[in-house]
Order: C-alpha cells, then sequence, then structure tokens
C-alpha cells in the first residue's frame, strides 16, 4: 500500500511539470477582473491528480489490494474530468457541462449497491429512491462547489488532501484495504501541491476542480457503505468549502444577483484580497485539523453527538463566511 501511495504523489508531481509545460503554451490563465491572480498562468494542471491517482488505483486492483468494483466506481470520474479538460480548452455552456455531470452522479449511484442511511445519533433512516436523488444532489452539488472554491493558490489541493486523507485515516482502523483510494487521491493531490501552493506555478483548472470533489464525493458514500456514520463524517470534514459555496449562492440568489454569473464573491476571496493566499489556505488547514477534524473523530466513534459535532462544525463557518461578506459584491 505504502508504495502505491509513493507512486501516486511521484507521478503526480512529474507529470505536472510535463502538463505545465505543454499549459504554458494552450491554456495560459490571463487575469481579468474576477481574477485572483495577477500574472498570466497556466492551467490545467489537475490532469495530473487524475492520472496519478488512477495509476495507482489500477495498480491496487491487479495486485487484488482493493475490491474489484473500485476501479468501475471511480472509473465514472474520468466523465467528469473529460468534459472539464475539455471547458479548459474551450469553454462549454453550462447545460452541456451540467448534463455530464448529472450522468456521471446516476452511473455512479449504479454502480454503488446501495445508497447509504442517514444516520442521526444513534439512529439510521433507509432513505429509499429518495435517497438515490438525494445522493445525485450530493455528487453534483461537490462536484459543483470545488470548482466555485478553486479561485485561489493551493486551496483546493489543500482541502483534497486533508478529507481524503482523513477518510482514509478513519478507514485504516476499520477495513485497511478501503483506505487506499483516499490515500491515493490524498497522495496525487499533494504532488500537484508542490507546483500550486502559493505563489501557484500552475492552476488546477476545471479538469482537477470537478474532478476531486466528484470522486471525494463518491468516497463519502462509498465508505458509507461500510459504516453509515460516514456520511456526516464527510460533510463534517467538508464543512469550510459547503458553507462558504452554500452562503455564498444563498447570498446572491436572496440579494437579486444573477447566481449563474462569474463572480469573485467568495468568502474565501475576500479575505484573500485583505491577507493574501498562503495566510488564507493556512487559516483553512488550521481549521480542519484543529477544529473540523476533532469533531468529525467524535461523530464517527460517538454516533450520540452526531448533530452537536456538525453544529460545532457549520455555525462558525456560517458566521466566518457571513462576516467576510460571502456573495456580496
Amino acid at each position: 500500500m505504502l508504495l502505491l501511495v509513493i507512486a501516486a504523489f511521484l507521478l503526480s508531481l512529474s507529470l505536472t511539470w510535463v502538463i505545465r509545460q505543454y499549459a504554458r503554451q494552450h491554456l495560459l490563465d490571463i487575469p481579468n477582473q474576477r481574477s485572483s491572480h495577477r500574472q498570466p498562468t497556466p492551467r490545467g494542471g489537475g490532469l495530473a491528480i487524475v492520472l496519478g491517482f488512477f495509476a495507482a488505483l489500477g495498480l491496487a486492483v491487479l495486485s487484488g489490494s482493493v475490491p474489484d468494483d473500485v476501479l468501475p466506481l471511480f472509473g465514472v470520474g474520468l466523465l467528469v474530468a473529460a468534459i472539464g479538460f475539455w471547458d479548459d480548452h474551450q469553454p462549454l455552456p453550462a447545460r452541456w457541462r451540467m448534463l455530464v455531470h448529472l450522468a456521471a452522479a446516476a452511473a455512479a449511484l449504479l454502480v454503488l449497491p446501495a445508497l447509504p442511511a442517514l444516520q442521526l445519533g444513534k439512529v439510521a433512516f433507509d432513505l429509499g429512491m429518495t435517497g438515490w436523488f438525494l445522493g445525485m444532489f450530493f455528487l453534483v452539488w461537490m462536484l459543483n462547489l470545488f470548482n466555485f472554491m478553486d479561485g485561489i493558490d493551493g486551496l483546493v489541493a489543500s482541502e483534497t488532501v486533508f478529507v481524503a486523507a482523513s477518510l482514509a485515516g478513519f478507514m485504516l482502523g476499520i477495513d485497511a484495504p478501503l483506505a487506499l483510494p483516499g490515500l491515493a487521491l490524498a497522495s496525487a493531490s499533494l504532488g500537484f501541491l508542490c507546483w500550486n501552493w502559493p505563489p501557484a506555478k500552475i492552476f488546477m483548472g476545471d479538469v482537477g476542480s470537478g474532478f476531486l470533489g466528484f470522486v471525494l464525493g463518491l468516497l463519502i458514500l462509498w465508505h458509507a457503505q461500510r459504516m453509515p456514520q460516514f456520511l456526516p463524517v464527510g460533510i463534517i470534514l467538508s464543512a469550510v468549502f459547503i458553507s462558504d459555496a452554500s452562503v455564498t449562492l444563498l447570498t446572491r440568489l436572496f440579494t437579486g444577483q444573477k447566481w449563474t454569473q462569474a463572480h469573485c464573491s467568495h468568502a474565501y476571496q475576500q479575505a484573500a484580497r485583505r491577507f493574501g493566499h498562503k495566510p488564507v489556505v493556512l487559516a483553512v488547514w488550521a481549521i480542519n485539523l484543529f477544529w473540523l477534524l476533532p469533531l468529525a473523530a467524535l461523530c464517527l466513534w460517538q454516533p450520540g453527538y452526531t448533530l452537536t459535532a456538525m453544529l460545532c462544525a457549520y455555525a462558525p463557518m456560517i458566521y466566518l463566511a457571513r462576516r467576510f461578506h460571502a456573495g456580496r459584491q
């Protein structure tokens, strides 16, 4: 397992350099009024994460280290990566991107053996077909919110390393082979982060951000098949991104703004304009490690505190989003 994780890191690290050479000629991000950077920067580096992750996953399946259904399940994410890579080269209408996102979510939920029950404290509720639609919404929302949050250097890659590694760490003590996809994703993202850390030498692009949100959503649902409590755990671990994206969207809706229009009014963008990219990313790391991770562990091992842990996770995150005027131009 350790060799596969190291391989994912090294492959992503080296492929990012290769993709950067290509992107400097064909995928240069030119700053505009909505940008959080000042210099033209190549984008599309998230492709290295996709390739590093699947290389490790494929080797794990061939060696029998993980169940056979892992590759077709996470392989659906290639649809999301492909449409994102296309969009990085030539912007596509939102309706076509959404159609592919919905198709990928539906395909993934057909591969999963069952939807996780909704766990509230010590009681689990089987949602039936309603759960299927909620599962689709969850995957599509995770996909899009990671795309929304990819606006400053190092943020999405850092969040992926944290959430994927945390899920894997929890799973190691329950069913170790099931931890490998999370470890591979965290390792591949870390390889890219070496290039994307502020000041970034290359941006992730839609090929990476949408793929990462989708695969993290899948990881949460997949682990929840083994232990339903992983659903609220994953939601707690993702509280920074879910809170910022949700408060921003709702604020734009309620203030009469065109919510489909591109903007730069997320809380993390407002904070980055005041403090800079690196302090914001470091602050998110501190919140994740010292606040959300302990709450997620409490939720996993003490299900009776699930609602309390979720409230403690989200109340301060929503406050911070409001404090930094999320959604207001």
